[in-house]
């Protein structure tokens, strides 16, 4: 399900808010993508990136963020 509004989301350490997030990835927040039924988000765009959130645990509830340049320039 895509969302175009922020949804806040949490880990076993941490709260994510929009304002949050945003100044962890140093970029502004456009969208989120959940799959199923998921609480956490997949992928979350930014203006300049697009996010995957991977988990890193599968007792825990850990994830991390990996930034890929939405339009990266090509020489």
């Amino acid at each position: 399900m895509m969302v175009c509004e922020w949804k806040d989301f949490s880990t076993d350490a941490e709260v994510y808010t929009q304002d949050v997030f945003e100044d962890l990835i140093g970029d502004e927040f456009e969208a989120m993508m959940f799959k199923d039924d998921d609480t956490i988000p997949a992928y979350i765009w930014t203006v300049n990136f697009v996010i995957i959130v991977k988990r890193s645990s599968k007792v825990l509830t850990d994830i991390s963020f990996d930034k890929i340049p939405r339009n990266p320039i090509c020489e």
